[in-house]
């Protein structure tokens, strides 16, 4: 749509109370698309806590599974929200750790960049997070930036970024609102809803000098009129302002809950900007289709990120189960996902763990643990001929598998997992071995889009070519998002297509193996890739390949 012809630049902070996790990125993205709908040009950015310089090296069960951006970036699982509401990519400007930020002002300290000046905490560290919201303004022209907070209001680790909200909002007068998203619990021995953990949270907001201008309750239900009362009396703001975003049966129902209630008109008025309606067909028609799937298949996922303690997560392949969310919703298939412990397939078999499924999905992994369990998998899969999946590891892991089984390569392996193995079907390239000796770890990955040329008549290219998605049809190339450091050993690619294994894609620069896959001749769909199609998948376009995996599954 086109941007606004406005002179400055607004600016919407969105900061969260009482728990972690309470739902800042969703609502964050959900008042993105509302007024990018709107008509207004939006770019968001995150903020995070951590010293990290990025998620890539981050434990996905302790932070979820990092999202891989098209230039790159391995972010914050919420940049996945932003991109899949507001369908745009997303980038290095719109991902922010402290990290970054100390790392930053160091680095100018040390080539003399503030003439000797004792450089501390403020404003130092304060004005560069100010550098960085005003930055994502001007590199996309945006109308208005959303600045997500990491973390919860009173953490210790987060006050700069408070602090610099604070600042700005003295800078800005009439161009910077405050959103706090908030947790509203009902104890089950009370039965209500209960609001002081919220007026405590705003407390704190107003102890760093920051009044909200919108609280948006996270409760299981819509918050009744005593309890916005409530609210409303003890966080000084009128009852209008106090937004209610109850437990749903999706995420992305949430910017249709907030519109209901006028929260983009209100945020509008308050920054001064002309009124425009919301123009959301497009997305109420997919919440239609979410809301008539008709025929349910299971699919299991063979991990080893699920999970933390007792618990199971699902955050640690958040971006897996988004993909496999929207091709449900675009095939009119209820997914039902199974998850298996990978370990526990190498202690009981994969037949006994797994059992009777539609469809198994190998998905991003590193390293040694449950990696045999993940090999038993693709093996019982293909022959059992159950339609299969291999995403990154699991297209490394099946080919392995192949190797093992069909080409009698008994110890075939990758070197991650066996540097010393006779039979090398996953290796380094040569200038990968000479970084990773040098401890060079993040120069070693190939990381973000990376085109690959399809070949014609294969399964791959069919796919591609029916959904008209990221195909290049006068070249034949197409594009997917890397995250990865091992590649496919060239050298068995003559024994593997003797054998029936097909490679149908390769890297246009250096001829990698990106797609392998079995006929449909032989197999209802056994297909590789070393690419992440889950980070591409978007709730208005679904990844073509997750379309055509959930269709198989169905037909199983």
């Amino acid at each position: 749509m086109p941007s606004s012809n406005i002179k400055k630049t607004k600016y919407i902070f969105v900061s969260g109370g009482v728990i972690s996790g309470i739902g800042k990125g969703t609502t964050a993205a959900s008042i993105a698309l509302l007024l990018k709908s709107a008509g207004y040009k939006v770019n968001p950015i995150k903020f995070e806590n951590y010293l990290n310089l990025d998620a890539g090296t981050i434990n996905p069960i302790e932070h979820g599974d990092p999202f891989l951006c098209e230039d790159g970036t391995e972010a914050d699982m919420d940049i996945g929200s932003y991109e899949k509401f507001l369908n745009e990519n997303m980038g290095k400007n719109n991902f922010v750790t402290m990290g970054q930020i100390y790392k930053t002002v160091i680095d100018r300290e040390r080539r003399f960049e503030y003439d000797g000046e004792d450089v501390e905490a403020i404003p130092y560290i304060t004005n560069e997070i100010i550098h960085r919201v005003e930055n994502a303004g001007k590199v996309n022209n945006a109308d208005i930036v959303i600045i997500e907070l990491g973390g919860t209001a009173g953490e210790y680790q987060n006050v700069f970024y408070y602090e610099a909200s604070r600042m700005m909002t003295l800078k800005k007068p009439g161009d910077v609102i405050h959103v706090h998203v908030s947790y509203v619990p009902t104890p089950g021995h009370l039965g209500e809803p209960k609001t002081k953990p919220t007026q405590l949270s705003v407390r704190t907001l107003n102890s760093m000098g920051i009044q909200p201008d919108f609280v948006i309750t996270r409760s299981s239900k819509f918050l009744d009129e005593r309890r916005k009362d409530r609210l409303a009396l003890f966080c000084n703001m009128h009852k209008d302002d106090v937004i209610s975003s109850p437990d749903l049966n999706s995420v992305y129902e949430i910017p249709l809950v907030l519109k209901k209630q006028g929260l983009d008109k209100k945020i509008l008025k308050k920054l001064g900007l002309r009124q425009r309606v919301a123009n959301l067909k497009e997305w109420e028609n997919m919440i239609d289709k979410m809301k008539h799937v008709k025929k349910e298949v299971e699919i299991a996922i063979v991990g080893k990120y699920f999970g933390t303690g007792e618990y199971q997560l699902r955050d640690s392949y958040a971006a897996l189960f988004d993909a496999i969310d929207h091709a449900s919703w675009e095939s009119g298939v209820k997914v039902k996902t199974h998850w298996v412990d990978a370990e526990k397939i190498e202690k009981e078999g994969a037949e006994k763990i797994i059992g009777k499924v539609n469809g198994i999905i190998v998905p991003i992994g590193w390293g040694e643990r449950g990696a045999e369990g993940m090999i038993q998998a693709a093996s019982y899969a293909r022959n059992k001929k159950i339609p299969y999946l291999g995403l990154c590891y699991g297209m490394q892991l099946a080919a392995v598998s192949f190797a093992r089984d069909v080409l009698g390569l008994k110890n075939a392996n990758t070197v991650e997992n066996d540097p010393e193995t006779k039979n090398p079907v996953i290796h380094f390239i040569p200038n990968q071995k000479e970084l990773m000796e040098r401890r060079a770890y993040g120069g070693t990955m190939r990381l973000g889009g990376w085109e690959a040329k399809v070949k014609k008549g294969t399964m791959a290219y069919k796919i591609y070519e029916k959904y008209n998605s990221f195909l290049n049809k006068n070249k034949s190339i197409i594009s997917e998002r890397h995250r990865h450091r091992y590649e496919f050993n060239d050298v068995f690619s003559k024994q593997f297509e003797e054998k029936g294994m097909i490679i149908s894609a390769r890297s246009v620069i250096e001829n990698l193996a990106e797609i392998i896959e079995i006929p449909k001749t032989e197999h209802p769909f056994y297909f590789g890739t070393q690419g992440h199609p889950e980070y591409k998948s978007r709730p208005l376009s679904p990844h073509p390949i997750f379309i055509e995996f959930i269709k198989a599954a169905a037909e199983n």
